[in-house]
């Protein structure tokens, strides 16, 4: 399952964007601390997943709600639970 996905941080609050092939083996990877952000952050709660043809658009998509870097706008998207076509 090629997807984008959003985390929320159960410790703080903070919201983590990704994308993987394999929601289930990546989560499991934050919430063990895999990488100095989810280590200092987690434990996390799912809270928002997209599924996608192929990676590559994930991946796409991924990257552009980064470069947002507005909660606002993460925080519109898990409330209409769909991210609106962002690459162009």
């Amino acid at each position: 399952m090629n997807c984008v996905y959003i985390l929320r941080s159960l410790k703080n609050n903070k919201f983590y964007i990704g994308s993987t092939n394999d929601f289930e083996r990546r989560f499991e990877e934050h919430n063990r601390g895999c990488s100095k952000f989810t280590r200092e952050n987690g434990p996390f709660e799912k809270v928002f997943i997209q599924e996608y043809n192929d990676i590559i658009e994930a991946r796409k998509i991924e990257y552009k709600l980064k470069s947002f870097k507005n909660r606002k706008i993460i925080e519109k998207i898990i409330k209409d639970k769909v991210i609106k076509t962002l690459t162009s």
